[in-house]
């Protein structure tokens, strides 16, 4: 009868098994379908108000202490003494002689519990209750006294990796099946002394580094790689402990005590890297692999992961049929750890089965959830670290927490997954056990050089402690979109670095003979051996198709401004400006003038500076480019040209477009200044008056954040960088006539005599030359003082580049907010001088025609844009997107294109539907009443330009009309008399 029941229990438990087998694998196919980049987006809420904040630490890495009080060795303090290792945690951060600085730390953090690990050799010296040490246990009587009195609740670890170095010697360690029993008195022990005040419970952490790292690569304690097999069966043994001491709570201790308990469970991420189904299938048996595991027995069936049984065959360990009953269920909640654990660096590529391993706690939140029907989630460790010489300056590790609990935001409100707390590991900096103190997690500075070991809060501990007060990210007033319009006469635009340029015009050109069907088809056929008489007339404008193509898709865009550049060395190719290339010259004319005709207001820059090559002249490119005193004539004799020919029709000039590049030396800088400066005076001087338009240059301003906006040591970089980014060019011309102030004793400071001088006469030549501030702005960076990476660290400014790891990436971090800020630093230095977004753009793959991305990143910047206008009174003048086509400028454009057919984004209905609104009007206001404007008058310059000409023009025809009256009357008088 036994028999029976026991075999239909094994029927009954297969068919639950089998209810939903593999439930996680929806998970990719659910996260791929969700709305790019909008689901990307920052989310601006808060926690449940019953959420979990703690924070974290485990014995061996703070406690120090190895030898006091009658602690015994652990399989750490024999496993740090051997090979070549060379660091202990013998001292560690020294928390057996410090808790009232962990809990005065703690309580400044504002958490609601704190997880500490119970270092098991410090109350059984060798393992077993015969060896109890009754001051090793008082410490910890201490600790949770302590932690009562700070109103913080205790999450205990009964085992963190380490082991009575005896039950390693004597009995082989977690190989040995005997240590279930001995965890299980051990745990017993546990709950009895202190259970009263500890409501949760995590037996193992991490049994994944502990079978795999610790008894089979070696890398962490004991150490132990010769039996490939023996990881497999020391997390059988694993498993069958934990279950013991569960049932064993859940029996004895948990009517009165009413705790919860739990085994924290460790895991990376994956991603497929094919959209096939057997690259998902590969994800989820990598899962199963590291974190299934163990989560399966405990929340399934009670037994392994089919993917595991299959690949492994034999040498996974079988359980019986009582012990799949001991095991499933066994589990209160599932714990889970995730972040810069053995776990989530998978040290080699053997468990991603050729998938890419990734770092997404949301993807990985949604799995669990799936895949083990929706449990209670504890995070019982998350965070990342910096290097070792970090001191309390930290905001990798804060952007990293940042990122993660915003991940288990989202995958709570969003996703609906059952996330009841999150932990940041660590509290404290300590031993990071196969790193040594190679690396700090922790959210505080530990001091090891001093006698006290004193702790001070990193910037993470202050963020931690905001996000805590905070319950999360609140939305403000400032994340919120902004309503209202922009003023009638701004110029919304779009740019373009350069425009097809064709030399002889394509209607007219063939002289071939063609029939026309007419009646049928209407094809044309051509006639072979017949060709027209050449046409000998003069070309027009409307023969070049490709201004007529060009000019129909700005139109379309609904812009009234369009940007684009010259090419000085093609329209000069000698440097002499008396010999132009005159074919170029009289089609830029034309492209200018066709844009008037659309109600298209040109604005043109002279020189666009690229890295790839310099657009100088073949004469000044040979001679030292911009460092030969000789460029800034030549190039002011460049712009009289340009202003002469194409002035008639071009009101809007930009003489340097992003001349701030970081390649350009500072004296090529003052060069260029002087160049601009030159162009101006020369517009200034001969042609304002006639011509009435404007003259500045673009500047590339992309916005700098300081890493830890309320720290001074990270403000003060991020105004050197745009000191020396921004203010370089435009201090000279819009404020002082000089360089920065900050910029030159920095300079100065490094005793660099790099920063060219002015003299008198070139500060008051550069002094005032502009029309309007214009700026290119795509992106925005973290700086912070603190040196962590060589590669994005530059060494003259000292400040270390950083992005913040919630930010949209593409490739360029989508950071909207950075655009206002840019904005206002403007108005802040330069006041009301009237500003332009000249280009502001993303890029995006040019296959993807509806360019989500470029939606939203346009959507989002102008609505910043707005609020600098509105609410901050930026005089903003005018904003253009960047790019026009992906011809011209790959992966910016508003126009795709697939062989020869141009293909209309979904960003350019977008943004038309933008200007036509003029912004984002309130819903349901009246609509903005502007006067229209009137059609451009063509031949209306010709007054304005050659007042003489334009005289004479007007005498000639008053002359003309008399001669052919007098004519007709007498010819008229002639007839009546006959």
């Amino acid at each position: 009868m036994s028999a029976l029941l026991s075999l239909l229990a094994g029927v009954v438990l297969a068919a639950s098994a089998a209810a939903i087998p593999n439930a996680g694998l929806k998970t990719w196919g659910r996260f791929s379908k969700l709305p790019y980049p909008g689901d990307q987006a920052f989310l601006y809420d808060t926690f449940p108000r019953d959420f979990i904040w703690a924070v974290g630490t485990a014995a061996y890495q703070v406690e120090g202490a190895f030898e006091k009080d009658g602690k015994g060795l652990s399989i750490w303090d024999t496993f740090t003494r051997g090979g070549n290792r060379i660091a202990t945690g013998d001292v560690g951060s020294d928390s057996y002689h410090n808790i009232q600085a962990d809990v005065r730390a703690i309580r400044l953090l504002g958490v609601s519990h704190y997880r500490f690990s119970l270092s098991w050799s410090r109350i059984f010296p060798n393992g077993t209750r015969g060896s109890y040490n009754e001051i090793g246990t008082n410490y910890y009587r201490t600790l949770l006294k302590r932690l009562k009195e700070i109103r913080v609740q205790p999450v205990v670890t009964l085992y963190h990796w380490d082991l009575p170095d005896h039950l390693q010697q004597h009995f082989g360690g977690w190989s040995n099946p005997e240590l279930v029993d001995i965890f299980r008195d051990y745990a017993d022990f546990c709950f009895e002394t202190f259970g009263d005040d500890v409501k949760y419970w995590i037996t193992i952490d991490n049994p994944f580094v502990v079978a795999r790292h610790g008894y089979g690569t070696g890398v962490v304690a004991p150490g132990i790689k010769s039996d490939p097999d023996l990881p497999f069966r020391v997390g059988h043994n694993l498993l069958k402990a934990h279950a013991a001491a569960w049932h064993l709570y859940d029996r004895h201790y948990r009517p009165r005590q009413q705790g919860k308990l739990s085994m924290a469970l460790a895991s990376h991420w994956i991603k497929p890297s094919r959209t096939r189904l057997e690259s998902l299938r590969e994800c989820q048996c990598s899962l199963d692999h590291v974190l299934g595991w163990f989560a399966r027995p405990l929340f399934t069936d009670g037994d392994y992961p089919p993917c595991m049984k299959a690949r492994l065959g034999s040498r996974l360990p079988s359980f019986t049929q009582e012990e799949r009953e001991q095991v499933r269920g066994t589990a209160d909640f599932f714990a889970l750890s995730h972040g810069a654990a053995l776990s989530f660096q998978l040290i080699n590529d053997s468990l991603k089965f050729g998938q890419h391993e990734d770092l997404d706690l949301r993807m990985l939140l949604y799995w669990v959830n799936a895949e083990y029907d929706k449990p209670p989630i504890f995070v019982v460790q998350s965070g990342w670290y910096v290097l070792g010489n970090t001191k309390t300056e930290d905001p990798k590790h804060m952007y990293y927490l940042k990122r993660f609990i915003a991940e288990a935001l989202k995958s709570i409100v969003i996703d609906g997954v059952n996330v009841i707390g999150y932990t940041a590991w660590s509290l404290i900096d300590g031993f990071e056990w196969h790193r040594e103190y190679g690396i700090r997690q922790g959210l505080y500075y530990v001091d090891f050089n001093t006698p006290d070991m004193k702790r001070e809060p990193k910037t993470s501990a202050t963020f931690y402690r905001n996000v805590i007060q905070r319950s999360g990210f609140p939305e403000l007033p400032e994340n919120r979109p902004a309503q209202g319009v922009f003023s009638c006469d701004f110029a919304w635009g779009v740019s373009a670095n350069s425009i097809q340029v064709e030399t002889v015009p394509s209607q007219f050109a063939d002289p071939s003979v063609y029939l026309w069907n007419i009646s049928n088809n209407g094809a044309l056929t051509r006639l072979e051996g017949f060709s027209a008489p050449t046409l000998r007339r003069t070309a027009h404008c409307a023969d070049y198709a490709t201004i007529r193509q060009q000019v129909d898709e700005i139109r379309q865009v609904g812009v009234n401004h369009f940007h684009f550049s010259l090419n000085w060395s093609a329209l000069v190719p000698t440097g002499d400006v008396s010999r132009p290339n005159a074919t170029l010259l009289g089609y830029y004319r034309c492209f200018t003038r066709q844009l008037l005709k659309a109600n298209v207001t040109p604005v043109v820059t002279l020189w666009h500076h690229t890295r790839q090559r310099s657009s100088l002249p073949a004469s000044l490119d040979t001679a030292n480019k911009w460092l030969n005193r000789e460029t800034p004539e030549a190039f002011a004799d460049y712009a009289r040209l340009c202003y002469r020919e194409l002035g008639a029709h071009v009101k809007m000039w930009i003489t340097l477009n992003e001349p701030n590049d970081e390649t350009v030396s500072y004296e090529e800088g003052h060069q260029m200044l002087r160049a601009h400066a030159l162009a101006w005076r020369a517009y200034d001087g001969e042609f304002r008056h006639t011509q009435r338009g404007q003259v500045s240059l673009a500047l590339y301003m992309d916005w700098v954040e300081p890493a830890f906006s309320f720290s001074r040591e990270d403000v003060e970089p991020a105004k050197r960088v745009l000191d020396f980014r921004v203010g370089w060019f435009a201090e000279p011309i819009f404020g002082s006539g000089d360089y920065p102030v900050g910029m030159r004793s920095w300079m100065r400071q490094l005793n660099s005599l790099d920063l060219p001088v002015f003299n008198e006469e070139d500060r008051q030549l550069v002094k005032g030359t502009y029309d309007f501030f214009a700026i290119s702005h795509f992106s925005t960076k973290l700086v912070t003082h603190a040196k962590e990476d060589s590669y994005t660290y530059t060494e003259i400014l000292e400040v270390q580049h950083m992005i913040d790891t919630t930010w949209i990436m593409s490739p360029r971090p989508v950071v909207p907010w950075g655009l206002r800020k840019a904005l206002n630093w403007v108005k802040e230095h330069y006041c009301d001088v009237p500003v332009y977004v000249m280009a502001n753009g993303v890029q995006e793959d040019p296959a993807r025609f509806k360019d989500s991305l470029r939606v939203y990143y346009l959507y989002n910047y102008i609505n910043e844009a707005l609020k600098a206008y509105i609410l901050d009174g930026v005089n903003l003048k005018g904003y253009f997107a960047y790019a026009l086509s992906d011809q011209r400028d790959p992966g910016f454009g508003l126009y795709g294109q697939v062989h020869e057919e141009v293909i209309d984004k979904a960003s350019l209905f977008n943004y038309r539907n933008i200007i036509q609104h003029n912004g984002f009007p309130i819903q349901g206001a009246a609509r903005q009443q502007c006067p229209s404007s009137p059609p451009p008058c063509l031949g209306c310059y010709v007054l304005v330009k050659r007042p003489v000409v334009g005289f004479l023009t007007i005498v000639g025809s008053g002359v003309l009309i008399t001669l052919c009256l007098i004519i007709y009357y007498t010819a008229k008088r002639h007839k009546e008399s006959y």
